[in-house]
């Protein structure tokens, strides 16, 4: 897998320079990946953080999370990876102790 510079079209429009990985012998040059499924796939997965942590109702929360954006089948796809240690998403969770 390589990585490489493309050109990506969002929503309305706008292109924006996205480095993205190469799977096999895509070529990526002779045509223009959307956004929008990469864009879906990050919120999919902040939706699914968000409803965890409003379950356990904490006092403040902090996520962190690294994705990669790799092309398949000519589409920009996401990829969740691994940051520093083992797990893919950081996720600090703090309650006051006065707490009635």
């Amino acid at each position: 897998m390589a990585n490489e510079v493309v050109a990506v079209e969002l929503e309305g429009g706008r292109r924006i320079m996205v480095e993205a990985m190469t799977r096999g012998d895509e070529k990526v040059a002779f045509s223009m990946p959307k956004f929008s499924g990469f864009a879906e796939a990050v919120t999919d997965i902040s939706r699914a953080v968000m409803a965890a942590i409003d379950a356990v109702k904490p006092d403040s929360a902090e996520v962190e999370f690294g994705i990669d954006a790799s092309i398949e089948s000519g589409e920009l796809t996401a990829l969740l990876v691994k940051g520093t240690g083992t797990a893919n998403l950081k996720i600090t969770l703090s309650w006051k102790a006065d707490r009635p």
